[in-house]
């Protein structure tokens, strides 16, 4: 079964609680979000008849009933977080190729998190409150897994991640001057300047990651909805077409104890298989995608998916990106908007609204000519996810 080309997104919207908004809750907020996009669709809340998002979002029966939606004919939810980021987009897409709704909001939220006390570690690289490492077997202690990583002070989402980072590194030769040089060019895609040497500068909190490595914290909150519809009802709304063509959502299952996998997978984002069914689904390749908007709650990550997507052969991320390849007018331009690392851990929402943009002709950042886009999930636990859309 395919959904190629059944579905298309028809409304984008951010909202970001500041200005007029910086007083609401995260449910308002939602509805903020959602309104705004059905408005960017030309639709009313009467036409949403479903509701999908990334694992713990927000109640979607209360949210319906907040907005006023007459009827739910779908609700779902993906699980693994930001790994489901772009395959929230894929449900969505999958509700409306099986009939279960012609309107579908999709919905994904960032909770404030500052940095504490102004000075870092952020919110990505410190352990959570009250993690303490026990004895496997203990009552309320951790599973097999928790057994190896909690005593070796592995308790934050940063560090699980350095490891894969540093295995990755070190297998091919990869230097901190290469993910350096990305993260500079991250920042100029966002508007911001910063040399390699304040990069190099920066002090490490978890070998290889400094604060410039992970998605920062910051003190606000936002909801990013995307509305997508029918093709054929999509034809006749407010927006230039943007159809789905292609989506994955999967993985192997051992990227949820990376340390535990063979060396070649430990060593990567493990996007491979969804690379080949996204691929697959939408008949294209990675010669056939104008922008890539690859998740980047570490900037490591960038590369290890350069390189599962084909964009260049395995190792050398390092080397495309130094040579200036994932740039706007290079091989294939990347994280246009600057990404995760230069904004919020978002959960891949924003690189879902950047692609849209990206794929009308409004994006700040704009790549000539952009007709198809890729979009994908975090690294980490099952569902990995990509999706591909193209201009029709």
């Amino acid at each position: 079964m395919s959904l190629k080309d059944e579905a298309a997104v028809v409304g984008v919207a951010v909202a970001r609680a500041e200005g007029a908004d910086a007083q609401l809750a995260m449910p308002d907020l939602a509805i903020v979000a959602a309104n705004a996009a059905l408005a960017d669709a030309g639709l009313e809340r009467a036409d949403v008849q479903g509701f999908c998002s990334p694992s713990g979002v927000c109640d979607h029966g209360a949210l319906a009933s907040q907005m006023g939606v007459p009827e739910v004919s779908f609700s779902a939810t993906l699980t693994s977080g930001s790994g489901g980021g772009a395959g929230a987009l894929a449900l969505a897409a999958a509700a409306i190729s099986g009939g279960f709704a012609d309107v579908v909001v999709t919905l994904s939220r960032y909770e404030s998190a500052p940095r504490s006390g102004g000075t870092g570690p952020n919110a990505l690289l410190r352990p959570p409150p009250g993690a303490a490492a026990s004895a496997y077997g203990l009552s309320g202690g951790p599973g097999p897994d928790g057994a190896l990583s909690a005593p070796a002070a592995l308790r934050s989402y940063g560090a699980a991640a350095a490891l894969t980072a540093n295995a990755y590194l070190h297998r091919y030769g990869i230097s901190r001057e290469h993910v350096g040089r990305w993260v500079v060019q991250a920042r100029a895609n966002a508007g911001e300047k910063l040399s390699l040497d304040d990069y190099l500068a920066a002090p490490l909190v978890i070998d290889p990651f400094s604060e410039l490595d992970a998605a920062p914290g910051i003190a606000t909150s936002y909801v990013a909805a995307v509305v997508t519809a029918n093709v054929e009802r999509a034809r006749d709304l407010d927006q230039p077409l943007v159809v789905i063509a292609g989506a994955a959502t999967g993985g192997s299952p051992i990227n949820g104890a990376p340390w535990q996998g063979p060396a070649e997978l430990v060593a990567s984002s493990g996007h491979r298989d969804v690379a080949a069914d996204v691929y697959g689904m939408a008949g294209a390749s990675a010669s056939d995608i104008d922008v890539a908007l690859l998740a980047d709650d570490f900037s490591p990550w960038v590369l290890m998916q350069l390189e599962d997507y084909g964009f260049c052969g395995v190792g050398e991320g390092g080397t495309f990106v130094a040579d200036g390849r994932a740039v706007v007018g290079g091989t294939v331009a990347v994280n246009t908007h600057g990404g995760n690392i230069t904004d919020a851990f978002a959960r891949g929402v924003t690189h879902i609204d950047e692609a849209v943009r990206q794929l009308r002709g409004t994006a700040t950042n704009q790549v000539p000519d952009a007709s198809t886009a890729l979009v994908t999930g975090d690294p980490g636990t099952m569902p990995l996810s990509a999706v591909i859309m193209r201009r029709a």
